[in-house]
């Protein structure tokens, strides 16, 4: 199945694409297998948006997907229908800090 991302403009940049990203998860359609998908086809982005090491959610990134904010749910809950079958994006999303 294919997964349509929209990642940060940053990430874009390193990365050097322009709108969105389509990856191939392997296996369930989850969070944690679509992170690793964009990790695979994009190693630059690797520690970007989950730490190296520990695979957890880096601060101030969150995660959406059909209006609902994933952010604080398991890695390997499935995504919704829509997401896993290409109909919505799951968005990546750079948080703001500050005052």
């Amino acid at each position: 199945m294919t997964v349509r991302v929209v990642l940060p403009a940053a990430l874009r940049d390193l990365a050097g694409i322009a709108g969105e990203v389509q990856v191939e998860p392997r296996g369930a359609v989850t969070r944690a297998a679509v992170l690793d998908a964009i990790e695979q086809d994009y190693p630059m982005l690797r520690g970007t948006i989950r730490d190296r090491h520990s695979l957890k959610r880096r601060p101030f990134v969150r995660f959406f997907a059909c209006e609902q904010d994933l952010s604080q749910r398991p890695d390997d809950e499935l995504l919704p229908g829509a997401v896993a079958d290409g109909a919505e994006p799951f968005l990546v999303v750079g948080a703001i800090a500050g005052g």
